[in-house]
């Protein structure tokens, strides 16, 4: 063991040998927003605790170290040492001289640590580190203060995430205790001290953290501690599982029921009564029954989304998927007795593992990320690959018009929940249903497919689990990839999502959205898709309507996790519209210029390959407005490809302007200035003739609020 490391280790000892009763304080019914964790003696033993055993076994005599260590009043080594007035090699020799002096025989206070590293700290570090890690999932933030020595080194081997902040007394050249530490972190977490509790050994920085009005617990015995640590907080400090938290208020089921109907189905009748967590979905309950733990998925009633989930149907799409190879978890059973918990619910094997929450993966070394996201994108090309059929999945839904039903959906449930006016919604609203791909794949789609939606392996790049079925169905997969993918676009964090945006991701190992949806491809054994913008544009939009519906429940006094500010929904609408630009770009640049000049009107009067297609549907109640303008009209088709060539010569004039919803003009201000566009339209048609590129093509700058795109520019079969 090096000199520094035992040097530091040693650090322990200063807050573990001075022991002053902390007068009790009465209970003030604050609600506590942060907890702050002392490293020695709290996290880490306290030396002293085991110095009697050590001794007995190297044959010291019993108290030498820690007389050593006190000796001396406020001259002691222990004070000096954490009053940094000592280095970590001086206090290791000086207090190696004293134990000599004291006892007449060396020392070995290096194998003494060594001892306690290996040994003490095993006993006491998993229980508060979880208790931690309960904090934290209830909400509340924590803070680690440390004793470190050396700087860029660490004993302690905990994650970082486990901490909100982590504050290092000797680096802040602020010792223990001076009362500045408590308020440096007091202001790195933001809060107030009567907002805070501090765990500590010692009562000495106990008394000045109190008198700074943060409540305080000392830790003797760290049961006993975490006992009253409880009753603080109000929620339990053991028994964490990773991604779970206490049941919340009003959301408890009955455990009597519950167990009795568990005792029958998987025939175990252990004695000790079963526990229950919720996970961060309301509808997920975490059941310790026994030795084992499973996952309880209730009904959600009235559904929360616009498929509507049913667990019934999650049943039988998990025990297809588990037959067919497809990594998800284990299935018991389904209930559809209302009368045990009030509603049906499933039953799943928990899979225990890792979710990774943040799309950077902080908890993987940046040069294996790549790997990581390689594996998400193999076991997603494996779910497209698997034959519903075979499968026995063709229940879930209609071959080959997904894409159109998902678009009504959304925009119904859009509607449900709208608050304002979106100006990028509406356009996307007209132009989507104009730009549906001719042809689509049929395969099984999870539809919400995502990286917290996966459990990996510890320690490598391997999915156990895919989680999150609920809308799963058939249907065109490049809305499953485009969906996924959609987070490389988003900023950190967005509603219930983070985000890549502005990130470095060659920095930090992590494939482009381009070079994932390569990764697909090439598992699938597929080409990369053209109009792969189109697939972007809807997912986009897909999303904005959640964030708006997140919104509207906030409003309507629902919160749920990540909710939204009308801000995310506008801003993924623009992202959404964003990609709707390229798309129509990419599909004027494909046209020849004859085909832009000679475009008959039948093509839009509902027989060409899109809109004819769509127009069945339009009439159905609550179904998205349609366009029913004389689009077919040689002016309009003019001016929509005028009005794509005016935008890709960086002329920043908003033709299309933003219309009230269920209004059936898509170009009214097109129309009104009619010989203006068509003049514009030969101009630029002249242009194309002659072979010229049209500048800018590939620069669009949007420097107005509400740009436009020709609303026309679909392929035509004639």
């Amino acid at each position: 063991m090096s000199l520094s490391s035992a040097a530091r280790a040693q650090s322990l000892l200063c807050a573990g040998i001075r022991r002053l009763l902390l007068i009790p304080q009465p209970s003030r019914g604050v609600s506590y927003k942060a907890v702050v964790f002392e490293e020695s003696g709290v996290l880490l033993p306290a030396p002293h605790r085991t110095a009697s055993d050590w001794e007995a076994r190297s044959c010291v005599p019993a108290g030498t170290a820690q007389r050593a260590a006190l000796s001396g009043g406020e001259s002691s080594l222990s004070l000096q040492y954490c009053r940094g007035e000592l280095t970590a090699v001086e206090f290791l020799q000086e207090l190696g001289q004293q134990c000599f002096e004291i006892a007449n025989v060396r020392v070995p206070v290096h194998s003494f640590l060594w001892d306690l590293i290996r040994e003490e700290m095993r006993k006491q570090l998993p229980t508060m580190a979880e208790a931690a890690q309960c904090i934290r999932a209830e909400g509340l933030q924590t803070a680690l203060l440390s004793h470190s020595l050396c700087p860029g080194q660490r004993l302690l081997p905990l994650e970082q995430q486990h901490f909100d902040v982590v504050v290092e007394s000797h680096q802040e050249g602020v010792p223990r205790p001076d009362p500045g530490i408590y308020k440096l972190c007091l202001e790195l977490l933001g809060v107030q001290p009567q907002e805070s509790i501090l765990l500590d050994s010692s009562s000495q920085n106990l008394e000045v953290a109190a008198q700074l009005g943060m409540k305080t617990v000392k830790v003797d015995d760290p049961a006993a501690a975490l006992k009253e640590l409880e009753a603080h907080l109000g929620f339990p400090l053991q028994g964490f599982v990773p991604y779970t938290r206490s049941v919340r208020p009003g959301m408890e089921i009955p455990k009597d029921h519950l167990q009795k109907y568990l005792e029958d189905v998987l025939g175990a009748h252990p004695t000790a009564p079963l526990e229950l967590r919720q996970f961060e979905s309301t509808r997920s309950y975490l059941v310790k029954f026994g030795g084992r733990l499973l996952v309880l998925k209730k009904e959600e009633e009235p559904p929360s989304g616009p498929s509507g989930p049913s667990v019934s149907r999650e049943y039988r799409v998990l025990k297809a998927l588990a037959e067919a190879g497809v990594p998800v978890p284990p299935v018991l059973a389904l209930c559809e007795d209302r009368s045990i918990l009030g509603c049906p619910f499933l039953l799943l094997e928990h899979r225990a593992g890792h979710i990774h929450h943040s799309l950077s993966l902080p908890a993987v070394p940046p040069r294996q990320r790549r790997a990581w996201y390689g594996a998400m994108a193999n076991v997603l090309a494996r779910i497209h690959s698997l034959e519903p059929g075979a499968a026995e999945l063709q229940q879930l839904g209609e071959h080959g018009n997904y894409i159109q039903q998902q678009f009504e959906t959304w925009t119904k449930q859009y509607r449900a929940v709208e608050t304002h006016t979106i100006p990028a919604m509406e356009r996307l609203i007209q132009w989507l249903p104009l730009h549906f791909p001719e042809s689509q794949k049929t395969t099984l789609v999870h539809g919400d497919f995502r990286m917290d939606h996966l459990v990996f392996h510890p320690d490598r790049p391997e999915v156990l689990a895919v989680l999150g079925w609920k809308f799963a169905t058939l249907g065109d997969p490049l809305c499953d990839v485009a969906n996924n993918c959609v987070s490389f676009f988003l900023p950190a964090p967005s509603g219930a999502r983070r985000g890549l945006r502005n990130c470095d991701l060659g920095q930090l190992g992590i494939p482009t959205a381009e070079e994932y949806s390569q990764m697909y491809c090439g598992h699938r054994g597929v080409e990369h898709p053209e109009n792969w913008n189109f697939y972007l544009a809807f997912a986009s939009f897909r999303w904005a309507v959640m964030l708006q519906g997140r919104h509207r429940g906030s409003l309507a006094g629902r919160p749920a996790p990540g909710d939204s500010s009308p801000k995310d929904a506008e801003f993924v609408a623009d992202l959404a519209w964003d990609f709707a630009v390229k798309e129509g770009f990419r599909v004027f640049e494909s046209l020849p210029p004859t085909k832009l000049l000679l475009r008959h009107s039948s093509t839009w009067a509902g027989q060409g390959p899109h809109l004819g297609r769509s127009f069945s549907t339009w009439a159905r109640p609550g179904a998205a407005p349609v366009p029913r303008a004389p689009l077919g009209t040689a002016p309009s088709s003019l001016a929509g490809m005028a009005q794509g060539l005016c935008c890709k010569m960086g002329i920043q004039r908003g033709f299309l302007s933003s219309h009230s919803r269920g209004t059936a003009r898509p170009l009214p201000e097109l129309q009104a200035q009619n010989a203006r566009t068509k003049a514009v339209a030969l101009m630029a048609a002249q242009v194309m003739d002659q072979g010229t590129k049209v500048p800018g093509a590939k620069h669009l700058h949007r420097a107005d609020p509400s740009p436009a795109l020709p609303l026309d520019l679909s392929p035509t079969s004639g």
